[in-house]
């Protein structure tokens, strides 16, 4: 995943989507107006607290995701991308690209109680997408200049552990998952495919293309059906995969600048550019169909979700345009939007 920028992201026509079934059962129904500086990535919700860990470049927001509320400020990084949360353990981890070009990538440990920082792990060049695989118990993260796979156990040492061996990649990963059995399915976005990697035998086992979408980036996983659901940005599509073999199951067009993608109860969601918020949904005879095509608003291309409570949360912000032409944030504006389905 990269991080979203403070220029202007493209507008994209709903028209160029196909006409999609009336039945259009997710709506906003609340908007969390945080403001704040920095960029923002991947938003990761804890449900067990129904928290929102919220990348903000330099900084990582952790608010209340019942009333919108700051709990913490979570300070110190320099180019803040994703955050895994291992709440047996009660730590966070914040993968951290680095600055200097990314060449001084970390890994952030916090508490979850205290939200106070206990130490930052060194990690590859371009720190980015990091899960907690409760399977394996380990927490994983890629390094997209790197071009690698870390793994390492959550009670590392913050402040003196080291992140053990990794895994090579032969592209540049962006997001990730992790089923059951021990594997690990990572989008390569330069190569247009997704890598399927043993960690109990730590190798590349398989590459699967994903035409006939193409620069892979957003992941979900239905564990128990074996698909894997994938966002893609060239062409634009939201890609249906099996675990088997990697063979495309089905595929649907979605809108510009995918980046979040995620599964529940049948659904699967894409959050693209352009405010446009697209729901797939299982069919009685199993096969997956788009069903809507929220607007939502600009920004809104990541999100996090609450499987507890069926709430999705949106990061936005309002746009404004300079005196050089561009359009940038307007300063404040950041919000958090709040979906859920219509009862």
């Amino acid at each position: 995943m990269r991080s979203l920028t403070l220029t202007a992201l493209a507008i994209v026509s709903c028209t160029a989507v196909p006409q999609l079934r009336a039945q259009r059962n997710w709506e906003v129904v609340k908007t969390f107006p945080i403001g704040g500086e920095g960029g923002w990535d991947y938003l990761t919700v804890d449900p067990q607290t129904h928290r929102l860990y919220v990348p903000r470049t330099t900084h990582t927001l952790v608010i209340d995701g019942e009333t919108g509320r700051i709990v913490a400020d979570i300070t110190g990084q320099k180019n803040a991308h994703g955050v895994a949360i291992a709440p047996q353990a009660g730590r966070g981890f914040i993968s951290d690209g680095g600055g200097n070009g990314g060449v001084d990538g970390g890994i952030v440990v916090f508490d979850l109680k205290t939200n106070a920082v206990l130490g930052t792990l060194a990690a590859m060049p371009d720190t980015d997408g990091i899960i907690f695989d409760s399977n394996s118990g380990l927490v994983l993260a890629v390094s997209g200049r790197g071009k690698a796979l870390m793994s390492f156990r959550p009670d590392i040492d913050p402040r003196n552990g080291k992140i053990g061996d990794r895994i090579p990649l032969r592209g540049e990963p962006e997001f990730l998952a992790a089923d059951e059995r021990g594997n690990v399915y990572i989008n390569l976005m330069d190569t247009n495919e997704v890598a399927v990697v043993d960690l109990n035998a730590r190798k590349v086992t398989a590459h699967w293309p994903v035409a006939p979408g193409g620069a892979p980036v957003g992941m979900a996983l239905d564990m128990k059906k074996g698909h894997l659901f994938i966002g893609c940005r060239t062409p634009q599509k939201l890609i249906e995969m099996s675990t088997k073999d990697g063979h495309v199951v089905a595929e649907f067009p979605i809108g510009a600048s995918v980046d979040a993608i995620k599964y529940d109860r049948g659904e699967v969601f894409a959050s693209t550019a352009g405010a446009q918020f697209f729901v797939a949904r299982e069919a009685a005879s199993g096969k997956l169909e788009m069903v809507q095509n929220l607007k939502t608003a600009e920004g809104g291309r990541t999100m996090g979700l609450d499987p507890t409570t069926r709430r999705i949360y949106l990061p936005a912000a309002e746009y404004e345009t300079g005196a050089n032409g561009r359009r940038t944030t307007k300063a404040g504006s950041f919000m958090i939007l709040v979906l859920s389905p219509r009862p």
